[in-house]
């Protein structure tokens, strides 16, 4: 619109930028005051989830006052019917742009920053309805000139009460992203714990403690990669501070520190500590040179020790460690797939993957009820009891990743099962590249049904894996963004219908009900990691060491 503009009692001044609300530096001129409006646009206005969700947030603001959030003074809808609130105007940066440009200063500044975020969210969590922020990062936070902060876009945030959104939707920026949310599962405050502990890291180091070019990448890191404290330490980080970084950002919630009064109180006791030492203690004066017999025998012991590297590296044995084929593990035997190139995808591109075990088989109904029985897990709806050899099926993603981390094993990658399917050559099918559907348990026109996970020996995979093909599909650890056409075709499957925004999952090879084509090997289709289905199960891959 042309500014200035009358909104309200509100002048419109200044276009500040958007997506799908306009914001505008505004002065109310009865009092005189800078704000900030923040508009839904036409097209957002017309979607009843926007609208709530914005007017939500606004609700949200307006009933937390605390020195560390931005304060609301106003919201409603105008004449049109378009929700808007007024915040106060902020000056200085967010926090975003002071770690890239490196301008927080040093330790003892970036723990009052620490100190100020952990305030607010304590303050956050401390409501009548504890409200969950579940966006917490840099773009977030905002640092005036002076150093104070104040925490912002409380857009997705959550009271305990409010179902705006269904459960299972994943929301929030992935990098800072706790486990559980990228698991679509139920949220607590301790999603924000995660994420400040993600945020304190970056305030720390500068760098995030994990990248990737893609979702499907970081998703993976948050779920299966190992805290490095390193940069901690090179950036001179007192190990309690480590510490209490770590321990906000362990994986399981259980583990991480259960209260943001507890993340106050410790930043607060380390602040303590550095602003009493002051500049530090001053250094070591150098140790005195060696007499000289003590010189002399530090020479002769390091000679002795490059004689035994050298007497090491000449004498050690050439052959590599002999890997053996076919292992025996607690749910069933496990099959090498041997380190090399293979060619992968329709378009038959060259791949490296290193030595890998594979489940020879599908996990059966009998694999799984001992896992829930151990783990005090209910059973899959409608479980056979009376078919222990059939493959699992009915149970989700998450359910699977379970059972393999129970099975000490993990989840086959989307090139990991790749290559134990279709080996080496880049086949068409795990026989070879000639067409039989006798060979795998696909829909040949009758009525089909479930086969036993040892069934089809003649179709097996240059590796030995039985029934890759046909039988029941398989979860692959890759995350999927869904199609339109995926997203529409759930819809009616799921309730709540999914969205584009909760995760996702590849499964591979096809079932029983679908008949053979020739790119079943090299196709996939992806699925919400919530769904479950009574052709969908799974097999367990693991590293060699």
């Amino acid at each position: 619109m042309q500014l200035p503009a009358q909104f309200g009692k509100y002048l419109l001044e200044e276009y500040l930028g958007g997506g799908m609300s306009r914001v505008y530096r505004a002065r109310n001129p009865l009092i005189n005051q800078t704000v900030v409006v923040k508009i839904l646009t036409d097209e957002a206005s017309a979607d009843p989830n926007a609208k709530a969700r914005f007017l939500e947030e606004a609700r949200t603001v307006a009933s937390v006052s605390h020195d560390n959030i931005i304060r609301m003074y106003d919201y409603g809808e105008d004449a049109q019917g378009r929700p808007f609130m007024v915040m106060e105007y902020l000056e200085g940066a967010d926090l975003a742009s002071l770690i890239k440009s490196g301008r927080t200063g040093e330790l003892r500044d970036k723990l009052r920053i620490a100190l100020q975020i952990a305030a607010a969210l304590e303050h956050i969590h401390s409501q009548n309805l504890p409200i969950v922020h579940r966006d917490i990062k840099p773009h977030n936070i905002h640092v005036n000139p002076d150093g104070k902060i104040k925490l912002m876009d409380f857009g997705i945030a959550k009271a305990r009460d409010l179902a705006l959104t269904g459960t299972g939707l994943t929301l929030g920026t992935p990098f800072y992203m706790a486990p559980e949310q990228v698991l679509g599962r139920g949220v607590t405050h301790l999603v924000d714990v995660y994420a400040f502990g993600i945020l304190l890291f970056e305030l720390l180091t500068g760098t995030r403690p994990l990248g990737g070019d893609s979702v499907e990448q970081i998703f993976y890191q948050i779920l299966h990669g190992a805290l490095n404290l390193e940069p901690l330490k090179q950036a001179g980080v007192p190990p309690a501070l480590s510490e209490l970084t770590a321990r906000c950002t362990a994986k399981e919630p259980a583990q991480r520190i259960q209260d943001f009064s507890l993340v106050r109180q410790g930043l607060q006791q380390i602040l303590g500590q550095e602003e009493q030492a002051g500049r530090g203690p001053a250094p070591l004066p150098p140790p005195p040179p060696p007499s000289g017999r003590i010189w002399k025998m530090a020479v002769a012991a390091l000679a002795l020790l490059v004689a035994l590297v050298a007497a090491y590296f000449v004498f050690r044995p050439s052959a590599q460690v002999q890997l053996e084929e076919l292992i025996d593990a607690p749910t069933g035997k496990m099959v090498l797939v041997r380190a090399g190139a293979f060619l992968a995808g329709k378009d038959r591109r060259t791949v490296n993957l290193p030595d890998f075990y594979i489940d020879q088989r599908e996990v059966s109904n009998a694999a799984y009820a001992r896992f829930c029985t151990e783990k005090q897990r209910p059973l899959p709806d409608r479980f056979p009891q009376d078919r222990p050899n059939y493959p699992v099926v009915n149970i989700t993603f998450v359910d699977a990743q379970e059972f393999a981390r129970w099975a000490q094993k993990r989840l086959p990658t989307l090139l990991e099962w790749e290559k134990a399917a279709r080996g080496a050559d880049g086949r068409l099918y795990p026989w070879g590249n000639q067409a039989d559907p006798t060979r795998a348990n696909v829909n040949r026109g009758g009525n089909t049904e479930l086969m036993p996970v040892s069934a089809y020996p003649e179709g097996e995979s240059p590796w030995h894996a039985l029934n890759m093909v046909g039988n029941a599909w398989e979860f692959v650890d890759q995350f999927q963004t869904p199609s339109e056409g995926a997203l529409s075709a759930f819809k009616t499957l799921l309730d709540p219908p999914p969205t584009a925004t909760e995760p996702w999952y590849t499964i591979r090879g096809g079932s029983y009900r679908q008949p053979l084509f020739d790119s079943v090997l090299s196709d996939w289709a992806a699925v919400p990691a919530r769904y479950r289905n009574d052709d969908i199960g799974f097999r367990c891959a693991k590293d060699v060491k």
